[in-house]
């Protein structure tokens, strides 16, 4: 399919249907939506008259005057935007719309939170050769695009493109060391590590969604195999245990209770964030009435005097407008408590709600950098004070991390893999969706290049955005 008709499949069907002559298909497309939507969620019912709405619809374009002398492209470009049109406005009626299935998605989600707090390249047999954690946040990045759409041709696309990258990546290893090029038994386990270290949300909705709603015809070739792959990936991490990692019984167990251990102490911190404000400006509310009278007693006795005896007025306001740090914390956290959305206050600190496993090496040493000014900040407050003293002992774990944050720094991997294969270093940039690519063999660094951002011989447009 060429580039033009999927990025302008929708804008040309809904071109088309706003034609007099397309009045019967616009009354039979607002009436299935509407008899569809008043029904209760059946996913087998459901995918059954969806499927076959499309395909009777699809055979109506082909004997229709508006599609007439048109391609087999122009032709499939219709199905896709009707496809997209009909499906983002039964997304909310469909998806995830059974109990079990968001039970599923929150198991399945909480599994990959905890496997990927230990799990490693070679718990799952991938070869030195093709280990590279670094280049691989590209496919997780694409991975989790995944519920930023509606249609599930797009939804479908996140998928491709992860696996593409991947594909890529351990083809271009491959080269490298001399390696025979990657197959199924070296691609999947790739895969799963990825989806594990991405954790996607609610990934088994999305798959259920693309397998009831995707048009069966369009789900063929390298769309049906890199599919078909994710839904290995998703099916082993469910039923994942100590023998899929190559571990002792004993040893996964300690691993799992440790995982387990580390996310509900990041919880319980960020839910004792609030816990603070709300103990803090607590404070200043609960001090007594009669204990802030006496301390102002005490200021105005020990205020400078005036030749007549009297406190100086100048020096009476110079001395109420200082406030102590404690006060300031305290009237400061009032003020935060009253913010309509508290999160948009710490924007300036992009680490302050972060889980462990949302770090990637680039945050490194912005991290450390941040630590340092940090350090520094509160040396000079405490010394302009008048402190007692000015240290800022790190406990034994602190002390291990720094060490570590350094290693990781010194190390500078992913500046050689680069290097080496090309890869875009904005990797955050936000994208409308997966950009296209030449759909022909290529392994050198210049796909690589176009891989960093999605690569795919699809693309997305923004009609489908959630």
């Amino acid at each position: 399919m060429e580039n033009a008709d999927v990025f302008l499949g929708l804008q040309d069907f809904l071109e088309r249907m706003r034609q007099p002559s397309a009045a019967d298909f616009v009354k039979s497309i607002k009436s299935f939506i509407v008899s569809f939507s008043n029904n209760a969620p059946d996913p087998e019912r459901d995918s059954a008259a969806v499927q076959a709405f499309f395909a009777n619809m699809e055979a109506a374009f082909r004997a229709h005057p508006l599609w007439a002398g048109c391609s087999e492209e122009e032709l499939d470009s219709a199905g896709e935007g009707l496809e997209k049109y009909v499906m983002t406005k039964l997304f909310t009626r469909v998806f995830a719309s059974l109990p079990d299935d968001v039970k599923l998605d929150e198991q399945l989600s909480q599994k990959m939170a905890l496997v990927q707090q230990f799990v490693r390249p070679e718990n799952l047999d991938i070869k030195p050769a093709f280990q590279n954690e670094t280049s691989w946040l590209l496919a997780q990045k694409e991975l989790q695009k995944i519920n930023m759409y509606k249609a599930p041709r797009d939804k479908l696309v996140c998928i491709l493109n992860c696996c593409k990258v991947i594909n890529n990546l351990l083809l271009n290893a491959s080269i490298a060391s001399n390696e025979n090029p990657p197959g199924a038994d070296d691609f999947l386990p790739v895969l799963i590590y990825v989806t594990i270290k991405a954790n996607p949300p609610q990934l088994h909705s999305n798959l259920l969604y693309i397998q009831r709603y995707r048009r069966q015809s369009r789900l063929v070739s390298e769309a049906a195999y890199f599919f078909t792959n994710m839904l290995s990936a998703a099916a082993f991490i469910s039923n994942i245990d100590a023998k899929a990692l190559s571990l002792e019984e004993t040893e996964f167990e300690k691993n799992m209770e440790f995982a387990r251990a580390l996310l509900s102490g990041l919880s319980t911190d960020l839910d004792g964030l609030s816990s603070q404000i709300n103990q803090l400006a607590g404070q200043d509310q609960r001090e007594p009435t009669e204990s802030r009278h006496h301390t102002l007693k005490e200021d105005h006795a020990n205020r400078p005097k005036s030749s007549d005896g009297k406190s100086s007025s100048k020096d009476q306001s110079s001395i109420s407008k200082v406030p102590s740090i404690s006060e300031l914390e305290n009237r400061g956290a009032t003020i935060l408590l009253k913010e309509d959305q508290v999160s948009k206050v710490f924007q300036e600190c992009p680490y302050m709600f972060a889980h462990a496993g949302d770090l990637t090496v680039k945050d490194v040493e912005e991290l450390l950098n941040n630590y340092k000014q940090l350090v520094f900040k509160y040396v000079c407050l405490l010394k302009g004070s008048d402190g007692a003293s000015a240290s800022f002992p790190l406990s034994k774990s602190q002390a291990q991390a720094q060490q570590h944050v350094e290693t990781v720094k010194e190390s500078q991997d992913h500046r050689a893999i680069a290097q080496n294969i090309g890869l875009q270093s904005n990797t955050d940039k936000e994208e409308d969706g997966p950009t296209r690519t030449s759909n022909q063999e290529n392994t050198n660094s210049d796909l690589l290049k176009e891989e960093a951002v999605g690569s795919s011989e699809y693309s997305h447009d923004d009609t489908s955005k959630q």
